[in-house]
């Protein structure tokens, strides 16, 4: 049986009537039902350039906000002291081991370099290919949670662990000569040497590990949605790109994504329907179904 929805003209949002399900999703605290933006199929072309025009603004702001270095190295002693004052400062010890191991360190520098933008791209495709009705959703919760970021590169600036002074971290990108940081050798003039916290590899990783682990079927493509977080937040802390309260940051910067794409359609990217509702076609007026029929 159909609910029935409503439709806005001139706009692609539909407002539909959600009834309360086994586990009281879709129903509002008061007892009500709520109304969801609807997913539509996104527009490849739009995407694209979306992702393009975004990525292209977050890097220009990143990297054009002030690189104080005194603050930013005040800022990462006292992590540093915090750190250590919680028994976990663990990084330079990770730092030195893992960069004893040539092969590994390097592995490392361009795991650093290349997945976080490999992989994020990646889940995006898939849910875009096989989780229309999700995808937008989700691509919210990326968007808010490195928009969100960009606060933090403004307001808190941080030298990582290898640029801080007394610190003896091993820049492991320049010992061992490889490409594998835009903020290493000659690439550090043209981006910003103190955006450290929060930690957007681990952002987008966790990102993509929760997507893998609530929407994949195969159950090694949901091992490896674990995984991959936890082997970027090994890779940041042993290369000394991060401090592991970045990470934290990151997680926090997560955290306020999910709840934005949870707001804005009223529900987490997992509990939306897997399939995308179809645009209306100009001058359609059939009622299109609503959230709760689709399978």
């Amino acid at each position: 049986m159909g609910v029935p929805t409503t439709r806005h003209e001139g706009d692609d949002r539909v407002a539909t009537a959600i009834p309360l399900d086994e586990r009281g999703a879709g129903r509002s605290r008061h007892g009500g039902t709520l109304e969801r933006r609807a997913p539509r199929r996104p527009r490849i072309v739009f995407e694209l350039g979306l992702i393009a025009v975004s990525y292209m603004l977050y890097s220009l702001v990143r990297n054009a906000v002030p690189e104080h270095e005194s603050t930013a190295m005040r800022h990462a002693h006292w992590i540093w002291d915090l750190e250590k004052s919680m028994g976990l400062a663990f990084e330079h010890a990770v730092n030195h081991a893992v960069n004893s191991v040539t092969w590994l360190v390097v592995s490392m520098n361009y795991y650093y370099a290349t997945l976080h933008f490999v992989v994020t791209i990646g889940v995006l495709v898939w849910l875009y290919r096989f989780q229309p009705g999700r995808y937008a959703a989700a691509r919210t919760a990326l968007f808010a949670t490195t928009g969100v970021a960009l606060l933090g590169y403004y307001f808190y600036p941080l030298a990582p662990p290898r640029l801080m002074t007394g610190g003896d971290f091993i820049d492991t990108v320049i010992v061992h000569g490889t490409w594998g940081s835009m903020a290493s050798g000659n690439m550090a003039n043209v981006s910003n040497q103190y955006a450290a916290m929060p930690s957007m590899h681990i952002g987008w990783s966790a990102w993509c590990g929760v997507l893998l682990v609530l929407l994949a079927r195969p159950l090694w493509v949901r091992l490896l949605g674990v995984l991959y977080p936890v082997l970027t937040l090994v890779v940041i802390v042993a290369t000394a790109n991060h401090f592991w309260l970045d990470a934290v940051g990151g997680l926090l910067c997560l955290a306020f994504g999910m709840a934005v794409a949870h707001w804005w359609y009223g529900a987490a990217p997992h509990r939306l329907p897997r399939q995308a509702l179809p645009r209306p076609r100009a001058g359609d007026t059939t009622p299109h179904r609503s959230l709760a029929t689709i399978p």
